[in-house]
């Protein structure tokens, strides 16, 4: 089954078997070593960049993310 396929029937649940299944999957990610979660990091972080040259207009300037930051404080 791929992931999208996983995903799909995942989306199927109702909202508490939902909830508990997002529950067990971020509680396997606090039992990764350092160096997993390292390595996880980096290849999201080299997604992102991806992404970005890619698509240089799809982010967010950081003029909009302090305004909106703010905004929130207040």
């Amino acid at each position: 089954m791929s992931i999208k396929e996983l995903e799909a029937e995942a989306l199927k649940l109702d909202p508490k078997s939902r909830a508990r299944l997002a529950g067990k999957l971020l509680e396997s990610l606090e039992n990764l070593s350092e160096e997993e979660n390292a390595r996880l990091w980096a290849e999201e972080a080299q997604r992102r960049d991806a992404e970005m040259d890619a698509r240089p207009d799809s982010g967010t300037s950081a003029k909009d993310v302090f305004r909106e930051a703010r905004a929130k404080l207040k």
